[in-house]
């Protein structure tokens, strides 16, 4: 299953770029997040509370940023394990200046397993969807 869409940021592409490769930022942006830690450029620990329907929990795992074409474009790997199951996603983001604000279209394929599979499967695509909203919200706050 993909998910697709296009959010706009009122911030020239060079500074939506600096805010995608900033821990800190992503720790702030992303939500569910409750802890990010570098554990090498590129790559950061993190523990996530999620739920899809009724299935609710804590995951642990990783995040990871991959094939960077600087100021453009860039592909994230997410992958955490919890009791509710696994979640393992790969997105990935284009940049496009329009004049000093940016348009960031992203296409990603998330992966339930486990309980989340069993309970919330038909409820991916309207959650993935919500997710990446509040991401791109939170971005633009923090342009």
């Amino acid at each position: 299953m993909k998910v697709t869409g296009s959010h706009l940021i009122t911030a020239p592409r060079e500074r939506v770029w600096q805010l995608l490769n900033d821990p800190e930022v992503l720790a702030r942006c992303t939500p569910g997040v409750t802890d990010m830690t570098a554990e090498r450029q590129d790559l950061y620990r993190a523990t996530l509370e999620l739920g899809i329907g009724p299935v609710r929990g804590r995951f642990h795992g990783h995040l990871e940023v991959r094939e960077k074409q600087e100021p453009s474009a860039m592909t994230l790997a997410v992958e955490g394990s919890g009791a509710p199951g696994g979640v393992k996603a790969v997105g990935r983001l284009e940049l496009v200046e329009e004049g000093d604000r940016t348009v960031v279209h992203y296409q990603g394929e998330p992966q339930i397993s486990g309980k989340l599979a069993a309970v919330g499967a038909r409820l991916l695509t309207g959650v993935a969807r919500k997710l990446a909203g509040q991401f791109f919200h939170n971005l633009d706050r923090e342009a």
